[in-house]
């Protein structure tokens, strides 16, 4: 287990996200169309405006004006904050508001897999990118099937290495831009 991610500039944030199972969670339900180190200290500044994390108080919880607070938690304040709402309820309907068993109750990758793409606005990549942070990580043994041949959030190790990923996810972005531009 480690003592932090390194996905944000927060020491504090880093430390949350890899000790809270939900603050991870709700990570990357926020990691859209904001820097990764926008989504990732996104849990810390809810932890900090309503008290907790949990998910119990998540799901109960009117999270738009929480949400839309300056600075706003993300981009898009409203939206968001009814992922995680629905997300705190997804794993306190299925978990028993227990987020790590989310990976901890899967007994293999197919699982897994299942469990991830169940949670409220987790698509493909998120649910690769999150695998490859629980095999990389966490040393989750069903996530090692999930992980992509591209680099993810999971090869994060240090904030150099998130420069690198961030740097390497740029070049991708413009390489797919030149060649739809090409191809039309």
């Amino acid at each position: 287990m480690p003592d932090r991610l390194y996905f944000t500039d927060s020491d504090e944030a880093n430390a949350l996200i890899a000790a809270d199972p939900m603050a991870l969670l709700v990570g990357f339900a926020l990691d859209q169309q904001v820097s990764v180190q926008k989504a990732f200290a996104g849990p810390l500044v809810l932890r900090e405006r309503l008290g907790s994390l949990d998910a119990a108080t998540l799901a109960s919880s009117e999270l738009e004006p929480v949400f839309r607070a300056k600075p706003a938690i993300h981009r898009f304040p409203g939206s968001m904050a009814g992922r995680v709402h629905d997300l705190a309820v997804h794993v306190c309907d299925r978990y028993d508001c227990d987020a790590a068993r989310v990976w901890r109750d899967a007994s293999d990758a197919d699982v897994l897999r299942a469990n991830l793409t169940a949670l409220p606005g987790f698509g493909e990549m998120k649910v690769e990118a999150l695998g490859s942070v629980l095999a990389k990580r966490f040393g989750i043994e069903a996530a090692h099937d999930l992980v992509p041949s591209h680099p993810t959030l999971g090869d994060v190790d240090s904030p150099e290495a998130l420069e690198r990923y961030q740097a390497a996810k740029r070049a991708r972005k413009a390489e797919r831009s030149a060649a739809r531009a090409h191809s039309s």
